[in-house]
């Protein structure tokens, strides 16, 4: 029988590393060995204070450089529609639908001269004259809508002030008065006024306040009373949206988010812009206040961000009319 040679136990085996000594150079030593040339110093100085910097340079891309940049052409806007109202008359308007629908509309005296008389909206004003009042075409039809039932309901005044604007465009604008409404249960699948605003619409605006970081309950109960589908057909599919919210605290965005969360599961288009007015008790005047009427918006950069939404969903409703 075979015996296997005995296994020898490894040796280990160490490479000594030698780390070099680093030798210590005392300061007056280094002063002695290389002595700085203040001829050489002097003049390194002086050509960094003498070369320009990159950044400054005009031809190299700077945001500063206004010469590379586009031409900025100033619109140009036409006289005659600067202050001109294409509000629906009282002689041309029904009764019925202006005592029911239309609470927002004042005195001829303060429609005449208040601050939306005073807007610059020539170039929605010449769209809406050119493109369908000229052509024959029927007033676009808003549906307004807000989420709140106090006296002094801010939502209330925000879509109001809405509903003015549109309606000096053109517009056939139409407030729902939510008082009344029962909540939406699975029993009650429909609702008559509801539904036959939804289906008579072009475009909407939505109006709510922010409570517990969300919607109303008011504001949710009118859009749950909407049908999803009315012989097949959604009657909400195509519309054009604007939305805005009011608060009583700092700045949120939390309604506006949920809205247009509605509106795309809706099948609506929501325009890009969007007003949030925090602080809204501080925004408006008084009831009684003699100005303009009472209740009215205040200037501030919430007013005109609310003006620019108006303009912009007014443009993209008539762009969506004419298809």
């Amino acid at each position: 029988m075979l015996r296997r040679p005995p296994v020898r136990p490894l040796r280990s085996c160490t490479i000594p590393l030698r780390i070099p000594r680093r030798r210590f150079v005392s300061a007056s030593t280094t002063t002695q060995h290389h002595p700085a040339p203040p001829s050489t110093t002097t003049q390194h100085t002086s050509t960094l204070q003498t070369t320009p910097s990159v950044r400054h340079q005009p031809d190299m891309g700077d945001l500063n450089n206004t010469e590379a940049a586009r031409a900025h052409l100033q619109p140009v806007t036409d006289p005659a529609y600067q202050f001109r109202s294409f509000a629906i008359r009282p002689g041309d308007d029904d009764p019925a639908v202006r005592q029911k629908y239309r609470p927002f509309l004042l005195d001829d005296i303060i429609a005449n001269s208040d601050w939306v008389a005073k807007l610059e909206l020539a170039t929605v004003a010449h769209m809406v004259d050119t493109e369908l009042l000229v052509q024959g075409q029927d007033s676009l039809r808003v549906l307004v809508l807000y989420g709140s039932l106090r006296d002094r309901s801010y939502s209330k005044l925000v879509a109001y002030e809405a509903a003015r604007m549109l309606s000096r465009l053109g517009s056939d604008v139409r407030v729902y008065d939510p008082l009344g409404l029962p909540v939406k249960d699975d029993r009650q699948h429909d609702h008559a006024k509801v539904r036959e605003l939804s289906r008579w619409s072009d475009g909407r605006v939505w109006v709510s306040p922010e409570q517990h970081g969300n919607l109303t309950a008011v504001f949710k109960n009118q859009i749950d009373w909407i049908p999803l589908s009315t012989a097949a057909v959604r009657p909400t599919q195509g519309r054009t949206l604007a939305i805005a919210q009011v608060s009583g605290g700092s700045q949120s965005f939390n309604a506006v988010n949920s809205l247009r969360i509605l509106g795309r599961w809706m099948r609506m288009f929501a325009i890009p812009n969007q007003s949030s007015i925090h602080k809204a008790w501080t925004c408006f005047t008084d009831a009684d206040d003699p100005v303009d009427g009472g209740s009215r918006f205040k200037p501030s950069s919430n007013r005109d961000r609310l003006v620019d939404c108006m303009e912009e969903f007014a443009k993209y409703t008539y762009n969506e009319a004419k298809l």
